[in-house]
């Protein structure tokens, strides 16, 4: 096992690659990355394979930002002939003596090529699962605390075959959270804001942390995509642009709008618990900004999106949240953060700031 497969967002390919290349580095293990332009998807060979499996082994995945699921390969390219892709599959994973998996996935890349393949992925598990069960690979029910098998479809007859954990995996498939639009939310941006309620805040928390009558905060709200999130919650919301506001949104009382400036504005009591902020603005701004909030107590917690600029994408988050960081700890705030390349940003990554109380 001397490889990886990572899953990203189409187009994100290279910073996949250095993001894993750099937390690879900081655990001493070292290789180089196989890539290509938009197909959503990169292998990283090790030089050392005991290396990388302690890497894999140590490493928590929630820390990566652009990479949306890991496994270890356990083959080389598998030729999956169109009369019998099941047997190609059997033979590698006794090859390397596997069993007591729990689970299977079959996978592909989330490229307009790859979805073409989601009829072929369904139609292979159930019949390629049950070969697996027969021959011991796999245990005889589901075990959501054993090895997770992928099968991972690179077309109709190709494809790579690896292993992933379930303690540091993704438990989505394809490593993708799909959420339905509701008809009545004023923008699609209000998909990004849900996910980052579902991937940041655990759900026995959510009748404290996302509870009805809190007070919010929303920079750069209109139309509303973002304030819908927090009004269909039950909260109490500020909504900051200058722009219109969904008259849908202030029909229901549960929206004040001030036309005033976000990077001004600031809150008459202390008694706002979320700020959200999608502003289009220069990140290195933003993050300045929602630090400020932070570190003066005018919010308990934050999710904002750092918009990114073409190229140099991942140093820009890095160097930005570096400087973020660096701003909280100079003024002594003591905060848990996630940041994430959500299934739903685009040239984007949502950034999540939860205060430790002393």
């Amino acid at each position: 096992m001397k490889q990886l497969l990572v899953y990203c967002r189409a187009g994100f390919e290279k910073e996949a690659a250095a993001e894993l290349q750099d937390q690879a580095a900081a655990f001493a293990v070292f290789g180089f990355c196989k890539l290509k332009a938009n197909s959503a998807f990169v292998i990283f060979e090790a030089y050392d394979s005991e290396a990388l499996q302690r890497f894999y082994r140590d490493f928590d995945f929630q820390h990566f930002i652009f990479i949306r699921q890991w496994l270890l390969l356990l083959s080389s390219e598998l030729e999956l002939p169109a009369q019998d892709r099941i047997a190609p599959v059997l033979q590698a994973a006794l090859a390397e003596e596997l069993s007591g998996c729990g689970s299977l996935r079959v996978e592909f890349p989330d490229t307009n090529d790859g979805k073409t393949l989601s009829t072929l992925a369904r139609k292979l598990t159930v019949p390629l699962r049950q070969s697996l069960r027969q021959a011991g690979v796999m245990l005889q029910k589901e075990h959501k605390r054993a090895p997770v098998l992928h099968l991972f479809l690179l077309s109709g007859t190709s494809g790579y075959l690896g292993l992933s954990y379930p303690e540091n995996n993704s438990a989505l498939e394809n490593g993708i959270m799909r959420l339905k639009f509701p008809p009545e939310a004023p923008s699609r941006s209000t998909l990004k804001l849900e996910e980052a309620f579902i991937t940041f805040i655990p759900k026995d928390e959510w009748e404290t942390r996302l509870a009805p009558g809190m007070q919010a905060v929303d920079l750069g709200a209109c139309p509303g995509g973002w304030t819908y999130q927090l009004v269909k919650r039950s909260m109490m919301v500020t909504a900051i642009d200058n722009g219109p506001m969904a008259e849908s949104l202030m029909e229901t009382g549960q929206v004040k709008h001030l036309m005033v400036d976000g990077f001004k504005f600031v809150p008459a009591k202390k008694n706002v618990y979320w700020l959200v902020c999608d502003m289009i603005e220069q990140p290195q701004r933003v993050a300045a900004r929602i630090a400020e909030w932070l570190i003066q107590g005018w919010c308990q917690e934050t999710i904002f999106n750092l918009k990114l600029p073409m190229k140099r994408r991942y140093e820009t988050v890095k160097e930005v949240l570096a400087a973020f960081e660096q701003q909280l700890q100079d003024a002594g705030f003591r905060y848990q953060l996630q940041a994430r390349h959500l299934y739903h940003d685009r040239e984007e990554v949502t950034v999540h700031v939860q205060p430790i109380k002393r």
